[in-house]
C-alpha cells in the first residue's frame, strides 16, 4: 500500500481530526484513510449491474420476453485473457 506524509498541518485542524477519530472509534489514522476515500468516491455512482436491471424494469418485460435472453445467454465459463 502507498503512503502519505502530509506536513504543517494546523494545531487545530490536528486537535480536530483527533476529536473525529476518537468520536468515531478509530485511531486518527484510520479516520484521516476514511476522509480521504470519502473525498475520492464518486457520488452518486451507477453500478453497471443495477443500470441494467433498471433498464428491464422501465421495459416491462414479460417473464417469457426475459426467458428468450436466458436462452440465447452464452453460458460458456470466460477464459483468461492470454498475452502471450
Amino acid at each position: 500500500m502507498a503512503m502519505l506524509t502530509v506536513r504543517s498541518i494546523p494545531e487545530e485542524v490536528h486537535r480536530a481530526l483527533r476529536v473525529r477519530a476518537a468520536q468515531h472509534g478509530h485511531s486518527m489514522e484510520a479516520e484521516v484513510r476514511e476522509i480521504l476515500e470519502s473525498a475520492v468516491s464518486p457520488k452518486g455512482r451507477v453500478k453497471l449491474g443495477s443500470l441494467l436491471a433498471d433498464i428491464g424494469r422501465q421495459a416491462k418485460l414479460t417473464d417469457e420476453e426475459f426467458a428468450v435472453f436466458e436462452q440465447v445467454r452464452d453460458k460458456t465459463p470466460a477464459r483468461p485473457v492470454s498475452f502471450e
